[in-house]
């Protein structure tokens, strides 16, 4: 990363990049988690919501994104602020946010999954995937915590113990190396391939049972708008990936260009998976009636 003079100074751009993102992601960060609380708030309060598997994954995809997003704020915040972290410090803050974005994209894998199974499979589905259901999630974890561990262990074998235990200010980064950005596409790629193969066998699905249905148009009006907002996550992460890091005011402003995208999706994923929902949105409805009502009686001293 050492560039000489006629190019930039790499440093200069980091930090103004990393001020700029950290920026973002308190916003995107205050914003979801505040939805994330109310939406995990109605299906705790709901013993029917608790039981069903599509609302576990939207309650783990949301706290996902918080995570991610309250990440961002710690490790962008590192290097805008110069604090001078160790290096092995800043790798583990990088990991765990690049471990919960990896979450994201794998629940809506599943999420896709078993709106798949729900559909087609209606009957086999109750009986195959409610056992296990936290198997899966726990399976899922396993994979994107070894995956980044290999790498990372693979990656700090080339630096010595001095280099990775001393101080720098601009927290760098590992998992640059092309090989490192090949396992990370190729990665994405598959989840993106279960996606949309999930969403294909639904759209056909809806087809088959008939063009005239209400119910099924919104049904395929919904999968249209999911893969769209995937497409917001997705396309994003892979030119970061395939990009790496570049210097000069081109790439700045491309980088902040998709980085606002890609916060765009994260500040919608609640809105779009979760209060798209009819249930889910009809049960908001009636929460804020109950917090408005129960709010205004005991502030007028009237019986709760």
């Amino acid at each position: 990363m050492n560039l000489s003079a006629e190019h930039c100074n790499i440093s200069d751009w980091l930090r103004l990049e990393a001020t700029v993102k950290a920026s973002v992601y308190v916003v995107t960060f205050f914003f979801v988690t505040f939805i994330t609380v109310v939406i995990i708030t109605i299906v705790l309060q709901n013993s029917k919501l608790r039981k069903e598997v599509r609302y576990i994954l939207l309650c783990h995809h949301l706290m996902c994104i918080s995570s991610y997003c309250g990440l961002g704020v710690v490790f962008q915040g590192m290097r805008a602020l110069l604090v001078n972290s160790p290096v092995v410090m800043c790798w583990v803050v990088f990991g765990a946010q690049l471990s919960f974005g990896e979450g994201i994209l794998f629940t809506l894998a599943l999420m896709a999954v078993n709106t798949y199974l729900a559909i087609c499979w209606p009957l086999k589905s109750l009986s195959f995937v409610k056992p296990v259901k936290y198997r899966v999630l726990a399976g899922t974890w396993i994979i994107i915590v070894f995956k980044n561990v290999s790498l990372f262990i693979i990656e700090g074998t080339k630096s010595t113990a001095v280099a990775v235990l001393r101080s720098e200010p601009l927290c760098p980064v590992t998992l640059n190396s092309t090989p490192a950005r090949v396992i990370g596409m190729i990665f994405l790629l598959l989840l993106l391939s279960v996606i949309l193969i999930s969403y294909f066998l639904i759209y056909q699905e809806g087809k088959r049972a008939g063009h005239f249905n209400s119910s099924n148009i919104k049904a395929r009006k919904t999968v249209l708008i999911h893969l769209l907002q995937i497409s917001l996550h997705v396309i994003p992460t892979l030119i970061f990936i395939g990009l790496g890091k570049m210097c000069g005011v081109f790439f700045f402003a491309l980088n902040l260009a998709l980085f606002g995208v890609f916060a765009f999706a994260q500040c919608f994923n609640p809105l779009i998976y979760g209060l798209w929902n009819r249930e889910l949105r009809s049960r908001l409805y009636y929460w804020m009636c109950c917090q408005f009502w129960c709010g205004h009686m005991m502030n007028s001293g009237g019986p709760v």
